[in-house]
């Protein structure tokens, strides 16, 4: 367009003029406002809460501060004896077994025990065949018999040849003779007499009988089989003492001088025996020696405990649990194991205070005693204590407990 026709165009109008201006400030508007509006929610989500709407958002479960209360278990401390324990891995050891032998050879004729009975020292077990032996006896008595015979003539010669000496009848040289033969004679009747002894021993050895109380176990040999003394077929049953018994087991040797101590003040040791799972209590005894030397191996010295057994609930080789009571705490503070926590400053527990919220307190701990363990320092009895729920809080946090707690 040419300077001629730039100059024909009309001049606009004022409201023309107007509508422009607008156009070129309504973004600026556009931005004030949003601006305006962004102020206006800051300030309002800012500013405090009125009254009542803090008292709402509190809420059940919710702390003075409006935060959630940690929902938490909880138990009382104690007063309470604890035990000074020291637990160890048992053994149960019988305090006599007997493997009944045969002491002559022969064929075991007869078998009058049964498998796993009760037996006392003196009943009949088994018999090995006795004919043999029987006639080892009667020729051993005839021997004797012969022997004493000759021992009689003997000193009758004697007597006479010191009488014809002494008529000088006869030389005295066959008189002491004479007295020598008969000292002869005696010996060998000696002799005979033992081999008659001997003869009774192995015909009473046919008849074999329990040699003490106990359990008898399985037979080794039936009867029909040729034993022999000296040789694997000797064994003919093993027999078990069931009462008392006695427990052999193992403690380190850092823990044996309160054991010590405590035996030579000439207190009785309590010991009780559990089962496998440390659950079942099966018997309690007493401690009743400890060994003389420590295994360098392990570190640990083997003590010997002896129960009553009454109701014969412990067998020989079974394994056992073993709680040995050292000592008592008269009237300690218990606390539940369950309560104790672990820190980088030590031991500490969680005390529910009267506005149910928590305090950490560091706690000394001393022996524990099963479900329970001694606090030396930083507990009294009543206070309650955290048992669940712990891994949760914090010192000051808030905490819901269930009703009855």
């Amino acid at each position: 367009m040419n300077d001629a026709q730039s100059a024909k165009l009309p001049e606009p109008t004022n409201a023309r003029r107007g509508w422009l201006r607008w156009r070129r400030r309504w973004p600026l508007l556009i931005v004030v406002v949003l601006l305006g509006a962004g102020a206006t929610a800051w300030y309002v989500h800012r500013s405090p809460p009125t009254q009542d709407a803090a008292a709402a958002s509190k809420g059940p479960g919710r702390g003075a501060r409006g935060v959630e209360a940690v929902p938490v278990g909880v138990a009382t401390v104690s007063s309470q004896d604890i035990r000074v324990i020291q637990n160890a891995l048992g053994t149960v050891t019988p305090l006599a077994t007997v493997t009944v032998q045969a002491q002559v050879s022969g064929q075991l004729t007869q078998v009058a025990f049964v498998e796993g009975q009760t037996v006392h020292k003196g009943d009949f077990l088994l018999e090995i065949d006795p004919r043999p032996y029987q006639a080892a006896l009667a020729q051993a008595q005839g021997q004797l018999v012969k022997d004493q015979a000759a021992l009689e003539e003997a000193k009758m010669d004697l007597v006479r040849y010191q009488e014809l000496v002494e008529k000088k009848s006869i030389m005295r040289q066959q008189a002491e003779d004479q007295k020598w033969i008969v000292v002869q004679n005696e010996g060998a009747v000696q002799v005979d007499r033992a081999q008659v002894a001997t003869a009774q021993i192995n015909l009473g050895f046919c008849h074999i009988v329990s040699p003490t109380d106990g359990r008898i176990g399985l037979r080794l040999v039936d009867p029909g089989n040729f034993v022999q003394v000296g040789s694997s077929g000797t064994n003919l049953a093993v027999i078990t003492r069931m009462q008392p018994m006695t427990v052999v087991f193992a403690l380190p040797e850092d823990g044996l001088p309160a054991v010590i101590a405590r035996q030579r003040a000439g207190a009785k040791l309590q010991v009780q025996a559990y089962d496998r799972s440390g659950t079942h209590l099966l018997d309690t005894g007493t401690l009743s020696a400890i060994d003389s030397q420590i295994n360098t191996s392990t570190g640990t010295v083997n003590l010997k405990a002896q129960f009553a057994n009454a109701n014969g609930v412990l067998f020989p080789n079974q394994f056992v649990n073993v709680v040995l009571q050292v000592d008592v705490l008269t009237g300690a503070v218990a606390v539940p194991t369950a309560a104790i926590q672990r820190g980088s400053n030590g031991t500490f527990v969680y005390v529910v205070k009267p506005d149910n919220t928590v305090t950490m307190t560091l706690v000394k701990t001393g022996p524990t005693d099963g479900a329970s363990v001694a606090a030396l320092s930083g507990l009294n009895p009543g206070d309650r204590v955290v048992i669940d729920g712990a891994d949760k809080l914090r010192d000051g946090a808030p905490v819901s407990i269930p009703t009855g707690k």
